[in-house]
């Protein structure tokens, strides 16, 4: 057993404790600042009981979408997910959800016919897909059904 003895005065014990705060204050900030980037990258990820809340949930997107769905289908998300679905799984990562975490259960895919692309005509068929686990939005996209289209993530371009 070892004792350590000190002579402290006022003015050591008062340096000592200011170092202490300053150290915790720099980790909260390190911690706080790590949290704030988790919350950013799940930002997308939303309860929709039903279909006004996901219409609204994709005007909050900036989105404008016809108020019922072209098709509400149900998925099984893959257990092992092959090329396509590794590849979508990465966009769905860029957006702060994950399939990963939802392999092997049924879930519904949403499509919305959106009516506000910027630059679309008026031939175009432009949707946004919504997957959805027990009222949870777990994936999503907007893309041309064009055989030359594109997809992209939720967030509205611009």
């Amino acid at each position: 057993m070892f004792i350590v003895t000190a002579k402290l005065n006022k003015r050591k014990v008062f340096f000592i404790a200011a170092a202490v705060i300053l150290i915790l204050a720099v980790v909260l900030a390190v911690l706080m600042g790590s949290k704030r980037k988790d919350a950013e990258a799940v930002s997308l990820i939303q309860v929709v009981r039903d279909n006004d809340e996901r219409v609204s949930y994709l005007e909050s997107l900036g989105w404008q979408v016809e108020e019922a769905p072209m098709e509400a289908e149900s998925i099984l998300i893959p257990r092992q997910m092959g090329e396509a679905y590794t590849a979508y799984n990465k966009l769905q990562q860029e957006q702060g959800f994950d399939l990963n975490h939802y392999g092997g259960l049924q879930a519904t895919r949403y499509t919305y016919k959106v009516l506000n692309y910027p630059g679309m005509k008026a031939d175009d068929i432009i949707v946004a897909d919504l997957v959805v686990y027990r009222n949870e939005v777990i994936a999503g996209d907007v893309q041309s059904t064009e055989m030359d289209g594109f997809m992209h993530g939720l967030t509205y371009p611009g």
